[in-house]
């Protein structure tokens, strides 16, 4: 493509002759100046830690000679073509929607932000819409998702490249709707910018991704997430969220609300009521009565928790939104389940498990172990055990908050691994038991989380519900710098298989 068409968006200087730009051949946009050739253009991305600028010679060193920067670089020699812009983040959005031929104009795009819920939200609707016959593909936490083939993403929104690049792809496979999770990173470093969104769902908002790399104040953070609603034709929106109105008094679109039973005193559009939780042998669930302007409806979940019912709630105001029979949601809703979100592993070949609950879940910080663990509680299980490790490079008071919650809410604690990265797991797991130590709940501590898991599945009893905390949909664990294969749905099994085996 010529290098004049794939700056057709972007405001830009350049030393270069208009007639050069006009005439040179660009087969493709990178950022890693590792992957660039004498046919690329290099984008110097300013990201958290490193500056793009600094690899530029690299890129130069690869063959490549055409560079959009930020400001001007003596470091390249004079045949090197540089594009100047305010903002490479905006320009690698812009340029990369056109080198791809603007695909997300020809979808329909819902982005879910929110603190929770984002997966879940986007699992339920991408469940209905392709139930109700629209050809819908996600893209989020768990990976890029097109008729039923995964393939996985760094980030819970990719880099804009990768995002202009999917949905390339989502269109030449006849996708004509994308359900995606936006996160508040993705808005801060411009991933979204020139897409348009059909409809924009808001789940909730709490203080996490706060400090570090991330967001310097909970209201940078808030706002990043609010700035979506600038984006959208139609807005969906948690009435019963504190930072509702703050979310939605920007909002240029047509906003539809809702909530649990006039809970925050704002009659929503979508209310749900008579929740009610079940439990049937390793099964949980919950169901509800949802009531619309029109009429009542009820719901079934294989999904516990009444954080679930207000994820359900968004999905059905998608759905209505979209035209979906009522039906066709009922049905859809009732089968849906999401890897790694409160998903329940049954137990397989031990029938001394059966009446043991084992959940796996993402929870992976003091809020949403929190939920997770308040959630299983009114289920009333004969004892909660709960296997969880924290993360490595992260602040001590994140673990000590992990083990606090864990430590008041379950009734046996297993402190383990989980991606330590470049910290000795041996210390993440000191300080977490620190924090424990001070709730007076028993616990046992081990380095490697096989060893973990096998020590659950032994020691399970029945009427135990067991939450295996963290991983969730991951299939790796990151140490010293090594993504290295793990999945605890494997580990469990192997667990399962290895006690029955000594019976």
């Amino acid at each position: 493509m010529l290098l004049s068409k794939i700056l057709a968006d972007v405001e830009y200087k350049s030393d270069a002759p208009s007639e050069l730009i006009d005439s040179l051949e660009i087969a493709d946009i990178t950022y890693d100046s590792r992957r660039a050739t004498a046919d690329t253009m290099f984008v110097c991305l300013i990201g958290a830690v490193s500056d793009g600028h600094n690899y530029a010679a690299g890129a130069y060193d690869c063959g490549c000679r055409v560079f959009m920067v930020q400001r001007q670089l003596d470091t390249l020699a004079p045949d090197a073509v540089q594009i100047v812009t305010a903002d490479t983040r905006t320009a690698l959005a812009l340029t990369s929607a056109a080198l791809f031929g603007y695909p997300s104009r020809s979808l329909l795009i819902i982005g879910v932000t929110g603190t929770k819920g984002k997966t879940t939200t986007a699992a339920m609707i991408g469940s209905i819409l392709n139930a109700g016959g629209i050809n819908t593909a996600t893209i989020g936490t768990t990976g890029s998702g097109i008729k039923g083939e995964t393939t996985p993403t760094k980030n819970t929104t990719p880099e804009s490249y990768e995002l202009h690049k999917a949905f390339r792809k989502m269109v030449d496979s006849g996708v004509s709707c994308v359900v995606m999770e936006v996160s508040s990173q993705a808005i801060y470093m411009r991933r979204v910018v020139g897409i348009h969104f059909h409809i924009g769902v808001f789940t909730n908002l709490s203080r996490d991704h706060i400090g570090g790399v991330e967001h310097p104040t909970f209201e940078h953070y808030m706002n990043c997430k609010a700035e979506l609603f600038r984006q959208c034709r139609y807005g969906i929106f948690n009435a019963d969220d504190p930072h509702y109105t703050d979310m939605v008094k920007n909002a240029r679109s047509i906003n539809t609300t809702f909530g649990v039973n006039m809970r925050s005193g704002v009659r929503c559009d979508l209310a749900a009521r008579d929740i009610r939780s079940w439990h049937k042998g390793n099964l949980l669930g919950v169901s509800f009565v949802c009531r619309t302007l029109m009429r009542d409806c009820e719901y079934s979940l294989r999904m516990p928790g009444e954080f679930n019912v207000y994820n359900a709630l968004a999905a059905i105001a998608v759905a209505q939104r979209m035209n979906i029979s009522e039906r066709t949601v009922v049905d859809a809703l009732a089968k849906t389940t999401v890897r790694g979100r409160f998903e329940i592993v049954t137990p397989g070949t031990d029938s001394q498990l059966d009446d043991v609950v084992m959940i796996i879940d993402y929870a992976h910080n003091a809020v949403s172990m929190r939920a997770a663990l308040e959630t299983i509680r009114r289920y009333k299980p004969k004892r909660l055990v709960v296997l969880f490790g924290s993360v490595g490079g992260r602040t001590k008071q994140r673990r000590a908050e992990l083990g606090e919650v864990a430590g008041q809410l379950a009734d046996f604690c297993i402190i383990t691994s989980d991606n330590p990265d470049f910290e000795p797991p041996e210390d993440i797991i000191h300080d977490i038991e620190e924090s424990v130590k001070q709730t007076a709940c028993p616990y046992v501590t081990f380095v490697d989380r096989r060893e973990a898991v096998r020590y659950a599945i032994d020691h399970a009893l029945p009427g135990d519900c067991i939450l295996f905390a963290g991983k969730g949909h991951e299939q790796y664990q990151i140490i010293n710098g090594e993504y290295r294969h793990y999945d605890e749905r494997e580990e469990i099994a192997a667990a399962v298989t290895a006690r029955a085996a000594k019976i």
